[in-house]
């Protein structure tokens, strides 16, 4: 009987001991849990939003801040005067190749997009999203909400109507860009055409550049408790020259002022709507432009006449103002020259949102740490611009008018030229010749001769050859350009 007795005693014990050892465990479990959900509402909460602004073909010589004589900018220059500017910030030399860098993280020699290619327009391939990620896709992966408004023209929403949610977009206002065979597609000022995800139709009676403010800050509105990825490629201030709301009376070439003025007043309505919204602190602000001005346009900087440079690979056709605001986080009116390319742009979002590239292929550098003011520069020794004028075909569709596109390279004192091929044929010391007047190849000093050496290493390190677009084939449609042939 006490044998029977010890044993139960000894079942009774090894039983309360497993109850609280499993309670205890329970408890840790529930306090780790509780731990593991605190610190993913932290890391949520502090997930900056992100507002991207890129206006459309407009260089330094219309922003005030940057030196511009003829025009005020007041809201840009307030972002400024907030925030860090940049003074060695490269975009590509157009449309396209800008756009499609910025998206990837890569170069236009290496995702094939190293010319012009207005999709809706001219058929045959497109941005393909199972081909090419975009860091709306990262960032809604990361948890972000996403919007774009704006001009997209890489894709045709005939044919894709969910283009946009397809390369990582969660709702979206796009101008359709001209699609061949609608008339109406062509207007993105006055009466746009516009896309979203019911379908595409004209507003009557509507300023679209209005619309597109105003749908962000609607955006803003539902979602501002949780973290958002916005991009507004603006389709301000490209042609045409059109009067706007504020001056309806504007003549000619003086429209490109009005519209100037305009898209500074609309960046001052989202600036206002973060501020009446509460998330300024926690919001970032990026202003800049995907190239330079039209050539047809001339403005005044720094006492100076600059032709617009859209186009071209002079410094004022690929040098864009580029403006970077977060209160409490990036010092106010601070300035920098640390050298970054629009390929920087989605390794910088990535590492904001705490995630990275599944893509190892990217060419870009994050810029979060010069922002934040933690380090003056980042590991890039140099930055490039390639890419302008339209592309043309061949049998196996799209691809560049050369096979090597001609190119820009510099660091922070020299600026490389190079044509169809990797062989440099103009060097210029960028610091003391900033309109890059004098080519020192032929008259090099020993200063010279490293620079050219150095800058001709990287360009033979590259592929000579650039790459095509990459996109899955996909049906004949009768819009097909059929007669822009590569010969």
């Amino acid at each position: 009987m006490k044998k029977i007795y010890e044993s139960a005693k000894c079942l009774f014990l090894n039983a309360a001991i497993l109850l609280t050892f499993s309670g205890i465990l329970a408890n840790c479990a529930s306090k780790q849990n509780l731990k593991n959900q605190e610190k993913k509402r932290i890391t949520e909460v502090e997930k900056p939003n992100i507002l991207f602004i890129m206006v459309d073909d407009l260089g330094k010589e219309w922003i005030s801040s940057y030196g511009a004589d003829s025009i005020k900018t007041p809201a840009i220059d307030q972002m400024a005067s907030e925030g860090m500017k940049f003074h060695n910030a490269w975009s590509m030399p157009q449309c396209t190749p800008t756009r499609t860098a910025l998206l990837t993280g890569k170069y236009p020699w290496k995702q094939g997009w190293v010319n012009h290619w207005d999709v809706p327009r001219w058929g045959h391939g497109y941005f393909d999203w199972e081909l090419n990620k975009t860091f709306a896709s990262y960032m809604r992966e990361a948890g972000y909400k996403t919007a774009a408004a704006g001009k997209w023209q890489i894709n045709d929403f005939r044919l894709a109507p969910d283009a946009m949610k397809k390369h990582g977009f969660d709702e979206w206002l796009m101008w359709t860009g001209y699609e061949t065979g609608i008339p109406a597609s062509g207007e993105r000022y006055w009466d746009p055409y516009i896309n979203d995800i019911e379908g595409s139709k004209t507003y009557e009676g509507v300023f679209g550049p209005d619309m597109f403010t105003d749908f962000l800050i609607d955006f803003m509105k539902k979602n501002k408790n949780d973290p958002m990825m916005m991009y507004y490629p603006m389709v301000l201030t490209h042609g045409p020259l059109v009067h706007t709301p504020d001056e309806p009376y504007s003549k000619g070439k003086g429209r490109h002022g009005s519209m100037v003025r305009y898209t500074d007043k609309l960046v001052q309505k989202l600036l206002t709507a973060i501020d009446e919204l509460e998330i300024t602190d926690k919001t970032m602000v990026i202003f800049t432009t995907d190239n330079g001005t039209d050539r047809s346009i001339t403005g005044w900087r720094n006492g100076r006449e600059v032709k617009g440079g859209k186009g071209t690979k002079v410094e004022a056709g690929v040098c864009e103002p580029f403006i970077v605001r977060w209160p409490g986080k990036i010092p106010a009116g601070s300035e920098s020259y640390a050298l970054t390319d629009f390929t920087d742009l989605l390794p910088t979002f990535l590492e904001i949102a705490g995630t990275s590239a599944t893509d190892k292929e990217l060419d870009g550098t994050s810029i979060l740490q010069v922002l934040l003011d933690k380090q003056k520069d980042t590991s890039r020794e140099w930055i490039m611009a390639l890419g302008h004028g339209p592309g043309c075909l061949d049998d196996e569709g799209i691809r560049g008018i050369n096979d090597y596109a001609d190119r820009v390279i510099r660091d922070k004192e020299y600026k490389a030229w190079t044509e169809y091929d990797s062989k440099i044929t103009r060097l210029h010391n960028i610091e003391d010749d900033p309109y890059e007047e004098v080519n020192l190849l032929g008259n090099l000093n020993a200063k010279d001769q490293k620079a050219l050496e150095k800058f001709q290493a990287i360009l033979n390190l590259q592929p000579q050859r650039d790459g095509r677009p990459a996109y899955r084939p996909r049906a004949a449609n009768e819009w097909d350009l059929t007669t822009r042939n590569c010969e």
